[in-house]
């Protein structure tokens, strides 16, 4: 369902683009803007894993100094038909969680100190197990596909809108400057709530793939509340632009600002858990 969810959401954010290049005038704005939006999305594809385990100052443990740990995801990947990825503590007290990586042979999983005191065995394998989700489902490309279409729109929605300022773009003034100014605002804000559904729409497929490698639902359930919890209670330090590199939001949003989250609320995902649970899935 969530998968069907997600190429519909890709396909609508690429028919919006193709939109706005429309108004615009023609293929040759789309294509200026679809090549820098890539060329930047290219480069966080192939080293977003470098620089957030650098910025969280992630260390990488080996299965000699980590035994338990490495145990458990090894078992996990044999689940979920993963090569094993390579394996970082966070040094923070607050618990969470992140996979990063383009593609499988090249994922790593990232774990807080926090989390592994706080979180039992099982808990801990309903977490480790939705990173790999994460990993199977090549969340990154997608993530890097959402953001190439959404910058891309973003830029051609700067060149509407001072195509509108100075008083439209066609010879022959079909395009009111007025409604080239409108949809010069609208398109980049369509775009975004459009990115933050892709990327709810991959945390459930994530909290599924968790329920499933590790055997029980109701571990990543018990989970989510406990990290939930204590994200509130234990001030994470970081960089709220990746959010969405989490299993929980590790920056608390308030009000209509949890609207715009990257995450779907926790207790969405906790009843859908349980429900898997009581399915006996």
């Amino acid at each position: 369902m969530n998968t069907a969810k997600t190429v519909f959401l890709l396909t609508l954010l690429a028919g919006l683009l193709m939109f706005i290049g429309g108004m615009l005038g023609g293929r040759a704005g789309i294509m200026i803007a679809f090549v820098f939006s890539l060329i930047m999305n290219l480069f966080s594809y192939f080293f977003s894993d470098k620089i957030a385990l650098s910025m969280y100052r992630a260390k990488p443990v080996t299965q000699q100094e980590a035994p338990e740990l490495y145990a458990m995801v090894k078992k996990l990947c044999e689940r979920a038909n993963l090569p094993m990825p390579k394996l970082y503590i966070i040094p923070q007290a607050a618990p969470n969680a992140f996979a990063t990586g383009r593609n499988p042979e090249h994922a790593a999983v990232a774990i807080t100190q926090g989390a592994l005191e706080l979180l039992s065995p099982e808990e801990l394998m309903g977490v480790l197990g939705h990173e790999l989700g994460h990993i199977k489902h090549r969340d990154i490309l997608i993530s890097t596909i959402t953001a190439t279409i959404a910058s891309a729109i973003m830029m051609v929605a700067d060149m509407v809108r001072w195509a509108a300022i100075f008083g439209g773009l066609s010879r022959d003034d079909d395009d009111h400057p007025i409604v080239l100014l409108v949809v010069s605002l609208i398109a980049p804000f369509a775009a975004m709530l459009i990115q933050l559904a892709i990327s709810r729409a991959r945390e459930y497929e994530a909290d599924k793939a968790g329920a499933i490698y590790s055997g029980n639902p109701l571990y990543l359930a018990s989970a989510l509340e406990k990290l939930e919890n204590y994200a509130k209670a234990i001030p994470f330090q970081g960089n709220p632009a990746t959010e969405n590199l989490f299993i929980v939001n590790p920056f608390s949003s308030k009000g209509i600002m949890t609207l715009l989250s990257t995450h779907p609320p926790i207790e969405e995902r906790i009843k859908r858990l349980r429900e898997m649970a009581a399915r006996g899935i």
